[in-house]
């Protein structure tokens, strides 16, 4: 059976769509005699990430790092996060001539300076440089691809989603609360721009699902909408299907896997015209994305919701698993120059 090994510094018990996607992408791989085994946090000391206490990092070194992949004696690597596991796993690969691949999930320039007065540009810098010996850099949208090559990225290739519509999908669920019911779902961070969509004033509720550092002030602001926390599994498939519009108000997610599982179940989608949004969804009738928000909300309630389940059923884990394991096998010999500690000085476009 092939063995490829993924170096995350995203896992449980964080619920996000890092997770999600490779929980599912490795289970779905298991079908077609591919076994996917983790390298995370749970084999190291963590820390809390400072201004999101939820977020917890490794501590790993770079001993216990060779001895666990030693040990897993992988057929291929992948490198899925920029982080202290992603990057000591990087510097193993470039020691020893091995090829890696890499993916790009978060787009963590917009995210840090929403939080810092470090710049954009200073953190594009660093992602290039951290990505570019990979032999193929997944991106989950064909915009996201295109941005990222246009940025200095090379090997940039398409890595997209799926969605479990066994989990996901119609069912007669009553939440008890005035209708329509305006879902959002995901992290509650300040990055995901959910001000945007409780500041609307829509008829019936505002539905948030999620926890995050900015759950308690926006739940002190915003004292009409609905908090409900975290939910997971079977509890939030259901809150899914009780609701009549999904809304996603971030402008910074590189896909959004909420989008499909919204969609599956039977949710149509509000959303601005951005990446993620727009890959997802790009001209099908299944959501409205548009600048005024407001707009998008109650147009979409004249969407059927049969279009919508329809469009999701097309999105399965199964391709997506087909697609990551053709790219991470499909690799070369490694350039073994340089050391990814100093993995910064080998970005020509970096510049103190």
């Amino acid at each position: 059976m092939t063995h490829i090994l993924v170096a995350t510094d995203a896992w449980h018990p964080q619920v996000n769509g890092v997770v999600r996607t490779l929980t599912m992408m490795a289970e779905a791989a298991k079908g077609f005699g591919v076994d996917v085994s983790f390298l995370t946090p749970q084999s190291f000391r963590t820390f809390a990430m400072p201004s999101y206490p939820d977020l917890r990092l490794a501590l790993p070194s770079p001993w216990k790092i060779a001895e666990l992949i030693d040990a897993a004696k992988p057929d291929s690597i992948h490198i899925a996060t920029e982080g202290p596991i992603g990057l000591l796993v990087r510097r193993y690969c470039r020691k020893r001539g091995l090829p890696f691949t890499t993916s790009f999930h978060t787009r963590f320039p917009e995210y840090v300076s929403a939080r810092s007065p470090i710049p954009e540009s200073w953190v594009w810098r660093v992602l290039r440089a951290f990505h570019r010996p990979s032999q193929a850099v997944m991106a989950a949208t064909p915009a996201l691809a295109a941005e990222l090559r246009m940025r200095g990225f090379r090997n940039v290739v398409l890595w997209s989603r799926g969605v479990d519509t066994s989990l996901f999908h119609p069912r007669d669920i009553d939440l008890c609360l005035p209708t329509p019911v305006f879902l959002s779902v995901g992290r509650v961070a300040v990055e995901k721009n959910l001000e945007a969509f409780l500041d609307l004033d829509l008829p019936g509720t505002k539905l948030v699902v999620g926890d995050g550092p900015a759950r308690a002030a926006l739940e002190r602001k915003y004292p009409d909408a609905v908090f409900l926390g975290a939910r997971h599994g079977e509890e939030l498939a259901e809150i899914y299907a009780a609701a009549d519009i999904f809304v996603f108000p971030s402008k910074t997610d590189t896909f959004g896997l909420v989008l499909l599982e919204a969609l599956a179940s039977g949710l149509p989608v509000a959303a601005f015209p951005v990446t993620g949004p727009r890959d997802v969804i790009g001209s099908a009738p299944v959501g409205v994305l548009n600048d005024d928000l407001h707009k998008a909300c109650l147009d979409a309630l004249h969407i059927p919701r049969e279009t919508c389940i329809e469009f999701a059923a097309a999105h399965t884990w199964q391709a997506s698993a087909r697609v990551f394991v053709d790219h991470a096998q499909n690799v070369g010999s490694a350039d073994a120059d340089g050391d990814a500690v100093e993995f910064v000085a080998e970005d020509p476009h970096f510049a103190a």
